[in-house]
């Protein structure tokens, strides 16, 4: 439960999941944000991105929408504090619902031996409750929620998995 959470806090704002080491209490403050190169976590997004690429093992018959990994305010902090997340949102699709999800049991199965925990799964709150997987690298830095999206009958999208790749709050400096 407390990875679970753990895990929610990194996707769903900044709030600091170390419990806030010198800072006020009540996470407004940046002190105990840990410094670190902005550059440096946008690779470390990207490379986690990769991994999970990897794992879903369709880059050959899968088409993607990327974008590139942007750093966003965190929720607790106030505007111009220098806190920050980086946050990678991407999508594949274009394999039949039978090979995505044949990629999301990968995803389960092999994310662990990648240098992951999985935190949680099962179906999420949305009308259409898509699976869902919830990890965390084994570091504590960097968590992804990872959703099967099946297309409706006659619909205009076609299936897909969609993946957001997001880190814990940070303040940026020259720090790595």
């Amino acid at each position: 439960m407390t990875a679970v959470l753990a895990v929610a806090l990194l996707l769903g704002g900044c709030s600091q999941v170390d419990g806030n080491k010198g800072g006020d209490g009540a996470g407004a403050g940046s002190e105990g944000v840990p410094v670190r190169s902005e550059a440096a976590v946008k690779q470390r997004v990207a490379r986690a991105s990769g991994q999970i690429l990897d794992v879903i093992g369709l880059k050959d018959r899968a088409k993607a929408k990327d974008s590139m990994p942007v750093p966003l305010g965190c929720s607790d902090h106030p505007e111009g504090s220098g806190v920050q997340r980086v946050n990678h949102l991407w999508s594949l699709w274009g394999p039949t619902e039978a090979e995505l999800e044949g990629a999301m049991d990968r995803l389960k199965e092999k994310l662990p031996a990648s240098g992951w925990s999985i935190a949680g799964e099962g179906l999420d709150d949305s009308r259409a409750k898509s699976p869902r997987i919830v990890a965390e690298s084994d570091d504590g830095q960097v968590a992804a929620d990872l959703r099967l999206r099946i297309a409706a009958p006659g619909g205009k999208h076609g299936s897909a998995i969609e993946v957001s790749v997001a880190t814990k709050c940070f303040r940026a400096g020259p720090a790595g």
